[in-house]
């Protein structure tokens, strides 16, 4: 086994495909703020209540498990390494499309429900593949670090697109907020197209090789699974920490979707802050997050993922409960600030454990979870707590998605570890 230095190094390619995954990954994380961001907006325009507010941001959900499966899938048979990358921008691809198309049709109600399912197809399907790409480009030594440091674009996006939405999203021109998605994809899928090459990923493992440590995958492999969509979908559930980690991702998921969807509506309703003040201070959790995520990646990578889960399952349970109680601008920003520095964390730790459990199956794994978590999850949990929330109020809501949070710790204790430390490793010999 290689040693693990804390010491961060790579080959150029691997630091610029991880910028470029990097922003693949704000773009998602922007698009998962504006409906929440425009959502009053949206109730007032189409005449719909909290529950059916819930239930519009479901339709992005259901798009999400179709998209997680059939991508996630789909770049395990196109092969690992540089092949995924074309699959990838498809996915990416069908943002872009719905972004122009919701704003292009914004007043149809009938076309805005069509262009959430779009968006949530290319979420579903960019994601996983994305990080499979992550995995794929660094050495296994980093490898919670660079997933770590890849979903930052998550954190930014939750701050970044609140602010840039808030600066043209008014009553009548709220539509134009899904024009960014357009300008932030088009870069992003022609940087991936150029770096994402067979020559790049042999000079890559070849850097890694020569550098002591353990690539991700064997560039004399064709990286094509040759096997039936059943057969990779079975391989990659027998695979125990597999079947795990969707608990643990439903947990938090449950929590945090359900939270963030109803988050500005909280504030407007409990707070001094005006509806403008409120979008902004939704995405505080961002400018504290992607230190979490880099932060808690890299230690995982030393202490253990399990290890590390539990202390963020911990923080979540320790960090949401006061967002119920703020009455004030300065204590929402301090509530938010803090639940940074755990909110989007166990996301990349939990990953690297699907990364490194079923490395052959990465892509189908990460929709299985994906698409069952962040899309079915999503899916259920918009249209429960709104219904929630519009008959028992925002004190049920809470204690509703804590509940998630506390299944989510259950399911990390069942997790089995997958990086070895040095000291447990010489104490075995």
């Amino acid at each position: 086994m290689s040693r693990r230095s804390w010491r961060i190094s790579a080959h150029p390619v691997s630091w610029m495909l991880l910028a470029c995954t990097t922003l693949a990954i704000l773009m998602t994380s922007i698009d998962a703020t504006i409906l929440a961001s425009v959502l009053p907006f949206v109730k007032a325009h189409f005449g719909l209540d909290d529950t059916g507010a819930g239930l519009i941001n479901s339709l992005f959900f259901v798009g999400t498990v179709a998209g997680a499966f059939f991508f996630g899938w789909l770049s395990d048979v196109v092969g690992n390494g540089y092949r995924r990358s074309w699959v990838w921008i498809i996915a990416m691809g069908l943002s872009v499309l719905g972004g122009v198309g919701t704003f292009a049709f914004a007043s149809s109600w009938v076309a805005f429900q069509i262009m959430r399912v779009v968006m949530g197809v290319s979420r579903g399907g960019s994601e996983p593949t994305n990080v499979a790409i992550v995995g794929e480009w660094w050495q296994k030594e980093n490898r919670g670090f660079a997933v770590g440091t890849h979903h930052i674009g998550f954190p930014l996006g939750q701050f970044v697109g609140p602010a840039i939405i808030a600066v043209f999203a008014t009553q009548e021109d709220w539509s134009k907020a899904f024009l960014v998605i357009p300008l932030i994809g088009l870069p992003i899928m022609i940087a991936q197209a150029v770096l994402g090459t067979r020559r790049n990923q042999v000079r890559v493992n070849d850097w890694i090789v020569a550098h002591g440590m353990t690539p991700p995958l064997d560039v004399n492999d064709d990286g094509r699974m040759h096997r039936s969509a059943v057969a990779i979908l079975r391989d990659a559930v027998k695979v125990p920490n597999i079947v795990r980690a969707v608990f643990v991702n439903f947990g938090f998921l449950w929590c945090e979707l359900g939270l963030t969807t109803f988050l500005v509506i909280l504030l407007t309703q409990r707070t001094d802050m005006s509806s403008a003040q409120a979008i902004v201070a939704s995405g505080a959790s961002g400018l504290t997050g992607w230190f979490g995520q880099m932060l808690w990646g890299t230690v995982s990578d030393h202490l253990g993922r399990k290890r590390v889960l539990l202390i963020l399952g911990l923080g979540w349970i320790l960090c949401v409960i006061p967002l119920l109680f703020v009455t004030t601008a300065w204590q929402t920003w301090l509530a938010l600030l803090v639940w940074g520095l755990f909110r989007n964390a166990p996301f990349p730790v939990l990953y690297s454990v699907v990364l490194d459990s079923a490395p052959r199956q990465a892509g189908s794994a990460m929709g299985l979870i994906i698409g069952l978590t962040t899309g079915l999850g999503g899916a259920i949990t918009s249209a429960v707590t709104g219904v929630v929330l519009q008959h028992f109020g925002w004190g049920w809501t809470f204690a509703s998605l804590i509940a998630g949070v506390v299944m989510a710790v259950v399911a990390i204790l069942t997790l089995e570890e997958t990086v070895v430390r040095a000291e447990d490793a010489a104490s075995a010999a």
